[in-house]
């Protein structure tokens, strides 16, 4: 009967292990299924997070882009803060409205610093000369979409000016003219800006006929001589500066006759001998270019006094006043443009 309760009692044991064990082995398959669901969970979760986020950031970027390209040129070159220059002289040559319109252009825009490179005065003396202005201006522009893959297959292209700019690319520099192409396809919604390091501008047509105009022709012309013009006709010299000469002539804009107290140039058109000995200080015997100018310390005048010249840098002045536009050549000479009325000292 011993024999029997231990026999028993071994199977009981046995049997109750093997409960156990099963009913571990169910609660791991529990736990195993229930943290393989959680980490599940936690997968999708996080997925769903990075492709809402996602979403996000395309949704942004795309808004971005359509706010972009329904800027029109225009609007990317005044927002931009590098193109005041050229924006200002869009504004005042009319042609801002132009480049808003439909279009599609292709404008090759100079920078800031690319009008810094001209002689100084130009930027100021085309804001008054409009027809010059909108003539270099529409010399940047092209017609049509142009993109940078295009551009670098041309080897020119017809601005709306009329005339030609070479096209060349070699390795990553491309080149129009003898500007570089700094930035690319810059687009707006109704063409392409392509942004360059030097201002264009377009070769002089009809050469031959600007050469055979006279000093005194250009000057009536171009329009900011007006009282240089009045004060040559008042002395009689316009008649001696349309002569064989040659003569070089330091010619003084309107405004620089402005900086003249006030009566002075009345004062002097009534005053006939002072008005020729002021006028003939303006004006030197020969053809002296710009290059000679400056290998100069002084010049004598037509009146027969002497002028001082210095150059320092890019800046060359005759006494005082500056020299601001140089060589403009006629048939007879050369005008260099002055911001102030030279004045003989009393002998």
């Amino acid at each position: 009967m011993s024999i029997n309760f231990f026999q028993q009692w071994i199977n009981y044991r046995n049997t109750k292990a093997l409960v156990i064990m099963g009913i571990l082995a169910i609660l791991g398959s529990i736990l195993v299924a229930c943290s393989e669901e959680a980490a599940t969970e936690e997968m999708v979760e996080q997925e769903t997070m990075v492709e809402q986020e996602m979403a996000v950031e395309a949704t942004v970027v795309v808004e971005e882009v359509v706010e972009e390209v329904s800027k029109t040129i225009v609007d990317i070159a005044v927002e931009d803060g590098r193109f005041t220059t050229l924006v200002a002289a869009l504004q005042a040559a009319e042609l801002d409205s132009v480049l808003a319109g439909e279009g599609p252009f292709t404008v090759f825009a100079p920078t800031d610093d690319a009008f810094a490179k001209l002689p100084e005065g130009t930027v100021a003396s085309l804001l008054e000369t409009i027809p010059a202005l909108k003539d270099i201006l529409l010399y940047h522009v092209v017609s049509g979409d142009v993109l940078a893959a295009d551009v670098v297959t041309l080897e020119s292209a017809t601005t709306l000016q009329g005339q030609t700019v070479s096209i060349s690319a070699m390795g990553d520099v491309v080149k129009i003219n003898d500007s570089q192409v700094i930035i690319t396809d810059i687009q707006g919604s109704n063409g392409t800006i392509h942004v360059i390091d030097t201002v264009l501008l377009p070769p002089a047509e009809e050469v031959v006929e600007e050469v055979s105009k006279t000093i005194v022709d250009i000057a009536v012309e171009d329009g900011r001589f007006t009282t240089l013009v009045a004060a040559l006709q008042a002395a009689e010299l316009d008649s001696v500066l349309a002569g064989e000469g040659p003569f070089t002539v330091f010619a003084p804009t309107d405004d620089a006759f402005a900086k003249l107290p006030e009566g002075t140039v009345a004062s002097l058109l009534e005053t006939i001998p002072a008005l020729k000995d002021i006028l003939l200080y303006h004006v030197v015997s020969g053809d002296v270019l710009a290059a000679d100018v400056v290998t100069l310390e002084s010049a004598t005048t037509l009146q027969g006094q002497t002028v001082s010249i210095s150059a320092m840098g890019d800046v060359v002045k005759i006494n005082d006043s500056q020299v601001i536009i140089t060589d403009i050549q006629g048939s007879n000479g050369t005008i260099h443009v002055i911001d102030t009325v030279l004045l003989p000292p009393a002998e």
